[in-house]
């Protein structure tokens, strides 16, 4: 499949996703265009079954090949990340909990190595930027509605993104390498219990809509 894929309606799709090292390779992609070569160093793993999986995301349209060319006798390709697919709720619904767990996985190991080395780095030093943690006391229908107003905000910011990435092809203002993780999940029963099971928690601000590598629901 090599139509570019914004919602994924499929869960043979969703699954296509569930590899773990799939996700880091869009989480890279998702910056910069790179040859498996550069994202076999960079992944740290071997370059063979790095290729397999490039190849995997590349006919299932996540991934376009953008460049080819000879490098001292051999063909580099050279590929960037297509769009940020989102899975469709009743999509997600349907997977078995293995894959919907693995999927997980793959994202949150990707959100807590970036917030390690932002923090490590002083990269949450800017006073614009936002941490937040907040436990809510929701019925279902309210769970409903603030999914809803996280999915508009996601919405809401994409465009922003965009309106700002035509101002830098214009060389109107420096670019500010960012990144937002928005999440709206079921709090665990400590996490309840810590805060009285009453709406609480800290707040610098943010929020999450389902995403392996920004691949929302």
């Amino acid at each position: 499949m090599s139509k570019p894929i914004t919602e994924i309606d499929d869960p043979r799709l969703v699954k296509a996703l569930a590899h773990p090292l799939r996700i880091r390779i869009l989480g890279v992609l998702e910056q910069r265009s790179a040859t498996p070569k550069e994202l076999a160093e960079i992944l740290d793993v071997q370059l063979e079954n790095l290729s397999y999986h490039v190849r995997t995301l590349r006919d299932f349209g996540f991934i376009k090949l953008e460049r080819r060319r000879m490098v001292k006798g051999a063909v580099e390709h050279r590929y960037g990340m297509v769009a940020r697919p989102r899975i469709a709720a009743d999509v997600w619904q349907q997977l078995p909990a293995m894959v919907r767990e693995a999927l997980d996985a793959a994202s949150l190991d990707q959100i807590w190595d970036v917030v390690t080395r932002a923090v490590t780095q002083d990269k949450m030093s800017r006073p614009e930027s936002h941490m937040a943690r907040r436990v809510a006391r929701l019925d279902e229908q309210g769970f409903a509605d603030m999914s809803k107003v996280v999915g508009q905000a996601v919405d809401k910011l994409v465009e922003i993104e965009k309106q700002s990435a035509q101002r830098l092809r214009k060389h109107e203002s420096a670019e500010i390498p960012t990144v937002l993780v928005a999440m709206l999940f079921d709090a665990p029963a400590d996490d309840s219990a810590e805060n009285g099971g009453r709406a609480g928690g800290s707040a610098r601000g943010r929020s999450r809509r389902r995403a392996p590598a920004n691949i929302g629901k």
